[in-house]
């Protein structure tokens, strides 16, 4: 089964947004400061799993984006 880091990105999210919500309604200083330092730590580790990934792409640079057409816009004035 291959690994996503995905779910990474999900939980670390979800973890940074509690910290906020937690900070603003003054919940006791301890909480916040461990959930960010888990978050920090969260952070470093979904960083890793997503560059670490066994990602590759048959796709060249001569593919440019694939939802702009190639062709140069003509512009034509009246």
């Amino acid at each position: 089964m291959k690994s996503s880091p995905f779910p990474y990105v999900i939980i670390t999210t979800l973890l940074l947004i509690t910290v906020t919500i937690m900070a603003t309604l003054n919940f006791s200083f301890t909480w916040v400061f461990y959930l960010t330092v888990i978050g920090q730590i969260a952070v470093v580790l979904m960083v890793y799993k997503t560059l670490k990934e066994k990602y590759t792409t048959n796709k060249t640079f001569e593919h440019y984006y694939q939802d702009h057409p190639i062709e140069p816009f003509k512009y034509e004035q009246e």
